[in-house]
């Protein structure tokens, strides 16, 4: 059985850092208040004038080198994101653009947060198909460009950055091995930004309004992740046969400390075998896993098994279940 692994792994977060203590003095609000309720201290700040292909990029090039890989031998590039740097054309072709790959065909995924195990699991059809040997998929998000600094309640959430993987064919016991994915539309009026689409194009109104930001009802969105990330989770783990003394990692969407060690708990994992580091970085969207699995890719071992979940707007939710391939 031909599998896709992950054969590299890249990401890159802005320079520009902003405490909590700095927010504190663009919003009501506190240290203490923002790392009780989602454990979140800083956060990484793209500068104007920089999209998400940018980021992009940087963690392409990182892929392209550790994998070996001529940008011309690229086939598909695929980037998960919710914060594009134009309607069109796609950071997907941005970010091609950018790394010199002339060869491959690309596109975008939109599925908020969950958007980068999306993109694995269409990428890893592309391999599985073989017709493909070298698929890259990215994800990554602006957070920072679509936060409203006037909403006390969301704007410490948010910040910016982006990872990569590369994705080859294996007939080894590694690799990609199943996931869960899901989508409700119900969720839209608790997790939603109307203006700038089709619908609410941008105007004067939709400006003055606040259309262009993310809108959250936090207790509700609380609420629906723990329930649907932890139901998933349990899911995949029950379906392939794994407990908590066979999972090696749990690599969760960095939303909110509350709703990572819920999880956790559920799946009846320790603490040490939970990548967090959204203490750092914030809530980057799609960006979280990839950055989380670049930042613990030293402790990775060939063979581990790591279980990925994420739940986004949409609402979108799922787990993704694979083997560490290297």
């Amino acid at each position: 059985m031909v599998r896709a692994a992950i054969t590299a792994v890249g990401a890159y977060v802005p320079e520009d850092i902003l405490t909590n203590d700095d927010m504190a003095k663009i919003v009501d609000t506190t240290d203490e208040w923002i790392m009780t309720r989602v454990g979140i201290k800083e956060r990484r700040v793209l500068g104007k004038g920089k999209g998400t292909s940018f980021m992009g990029a940087e963690a392409v090039k990182i892929i392209l080198e550790k994998s070996n890989t001529k940008p011309e031998e690229v086939e598909v590039i695929i980037f998960a994101t919710t914060t594009p740097d134009y309607i069109f054309p796609s950071t997907a072709a941005m970010t091609a653009e950018a790394c010199g790959i002339k060869n491959a065909l690309g596109f975008d995924i939109q599925a908020a947060c969950s958007g980068f195990i999306y993109a694995l699991e269409v990428g890893s059809n592309f391999i599985r198909s073989g017709r493909y040997k070298k698929v890259i998929v990215a994800a990554g998000d602006k957070m920072t460009s679509i936060a409203n600094y006037k909403d006390r309640t969301t704007c410490p959430l948010f910040g910016d950055a982006a990872g990569a993987v590369m994705l080859e064919p294996t007939t080894e016991d590694v690799g990609i091995i199943d996931s869960i994915l899901h989508v409700d539309g119900s969720g839209r009026p608790n997790l939603h930004m109307y203006g700038g689409g089709s619908v609410y194009p941008a105007s004067y109104e939709t400006v003055d309004k606040d259309m262009h930001y993310v809108y959250q009802e936090g207790q509700v969105v609380f609420k629906h992740a723990v329930s649907k990330m932890a139901d998933v989770s349990v899911e995949i783990m029950e379906r392939n046969g794994l407990t908590r003394e066979t999972v090696d990692w749990l690599v969760p969407h960095q939303a909110n400390i509350r709703i990572i060690e819920a999880v956790g708990n559920r799946m009846g994992l320790s603490a040490d075998k939970v990548m967090i580091n959204i203490q750092k970085y914030g809530n980057t969207s799609a960006g979280t896993i990839p950055l989380c699995l670049y930042e613990w890719q030293d402790k990775l071992k060939k063979g581990d098994n790591l279980i990925l979940a994420a739940f986004g707007g949409g609402f979108t939710w799922g787990s993704l279940y694979l083997k560490w391939a290297y």
